[in-house]
């Protein structure tokens, strides 16, 4: 006579887990997405690296996809079994986890109101933190509201509060998911976006090699094959797409050339975070490798003040 008790209490455990674990990674992942759109839309003048963004984003929306019309699922399951029973409104594990959802959303509202006054006194108070914390509390006081609500109603009286809000979330839902593709792009713009990122370093990569070659041989190579080093085993990079050569050339005894193909300009955001950014070889990161789409050519020219060669740098020794 216990085995159907027991099959039911084991039943309610993994749908509630189930359903709280997803609402858990849902909220986490839809407040982690909008404060990326407030990252990308109200940049810090103090943080100069961005280019993890799009990456972020990509991951918000991907869990959001999965993880949301699974927490809507299990709602509408746990919902209809409570129709059924309304016996297990009062249940154990039921009250365990929908007060500790309870208890972790007060958390984060008081928490966030303490950050809050704490940034306010400290004078640190920007438009994109007022909007990251007006993101958490929104976020935190729906999930308190909602969650309060379906503790203390009665789950054998008809209503269409659960219906209108699996509805809402999911529109909100959808609504920032498709708004993530006007920010960072389709899936195509995105595979052609780090295609360009990939050209970016290997003309980069190049670039150290013939400064390495200038301070060794005195000379800048006549063509990318001289920068073959079977004993390190450098090669020179092809174009990821094309698997063609970059091009280069040497235009004089302190000058090279190296061109590539774009698809893409550099994005205005990174170009404005990237320009404090110091390069290893000089310059600023845009500066140097900021382009437009089509082939672009990048013109560089050696200082032997400021890259000598080893032959000048070795001391001379009298016998």
């Amino acid at each position: 006579m216990s085995t159907p008790k027991h099959s039911s209490a084991a039943k309610d455990v993994f749908s509630y887990l189930l359903m709280i674990a997803m609402l858990y990674v849902g909220v986490i992942s839809f407040v982690g997405l909008l404060w990326q759109y407030v990252n990308v839309k109200f940049p810090d003048a103090l943080n100069f690296y961005y280019a993890s963004a799009s990456g972020a984003i990509r991951g918000y929306i991907s869990a959001l996809l999965i993880v949301w019309p699974v927490m809507i699922f299990m709602t509408w399951l746990i919902g209809k079994d409570l129709r059924q029973d309304p016996t297990k409104k009062d249940s154990r594990i039921r009250k365990w986890l929908l007060y500790l959802t309870l208890f972790l959303a007060s958390i984060t509202i008081i928490v966030d109101l303490i950050t809050l006054i704490n940034s306010f006194l400290s004078g640190e108070i920007t438009t994109r933190f007022v909007l990251k914390v007006l993101v958490v509390l929104v976020v935190a006081a729906a999930v308190f509201a909602y969650y309060l609500w379906e503790l203390r109603r009665d789950p054998s009286k008809k209503t269409h509060v659960t219906r209108m809000t699996a509805i809402a979330s999911a529109v909100i839902v959808l609504v920032a998911i498709v708004t993530g593709f006007f920010i960072i792009g389709s899936p195509a713009k995105q595979r052609a976006m780090r295609f360009d990122d990939q050209r970016v370093q290997d003309l980069q990569m190049i670039q150290a090699n013939i400064i390495t070659h200038w301070t060794q041989k005195s000379k800048i190579p006549s063509q990318l094959s001289e920068l073959t080093d079977s004993l390190s085993g450098f090669t020179p990079p092809l174009d990821p797409s094309t698997k063609l050569p970059y091009e280069y050339s040497r235009t004089s005894d302190l000058m090279f050339e190296l061109c590539a193909t774009f698809t893409y300009p550099s994005e205005t955001n990174s170009q404005e975070k990237f320009a404090s950014a110091p390069m290893p070889y000089g310059g600023s990161y845009m500066d140097n490798w900021s382009h437009g789409g089509g082939r672009i050519c990048f013109e560089r020219t050696i200082d032997p003040e400021l890259y000598r060669p080893v032959a000048e740098k070795m001391p001379i020794t009298t016998p």
